[in-house]
């Protein structure tokens, strides 16, 4: 009998347990039957918990200082977000003006 690969880490070691298949590798289970396949989409939420979408225009909430400068971005500078970044520190790489392109977090934003 086979089974597909695991969603997570596509190993072919999968094996099944009461209605859910399992991947001895990542540990990662799901349901076949679940007809879905979508996974769910990564989102990010500003310091108001507003979901932030690319190409939102965004404003600061707080001071922050620019690491390896001696430069400080002023609350309320403003800015768009050019793509979101999942599984890091700064989830947003934007636009800021005065600024130019940099990383931020998301928690000391607000979209505008």
């Amino acid at each position: 009998m086979s089974f597909p690969p695991c969603p997570e880490c596509q190993s072919e070691h999968v094996y099944p347990d009461q209605n859910q298949l399992v991947c001895p590798e990542c540990g990662h289970e799901w349901n076949p039957a679940d007809t879905s396949g979508e996974e769910p989409e990564f989102s990010v939420q500003d310091a108001n918990g507003t979901t932030l979408a690319e190409g939102d225009k965004i404003t600061l909430v707080k001071d922050l200082k620019v690491k390896g400068s001696s430069t400080v971005l002023k609350i309320g500078t403003k800015g768009r977000i050019r793509r979101i970044v999942e599984g890091k520190d700064h989830q947003l790489d934007c636009k800021l003006d005065g600024a130019g392109e940099m990383m931020v977090t998301a928690k000391f934003v607000k979209r505008a």
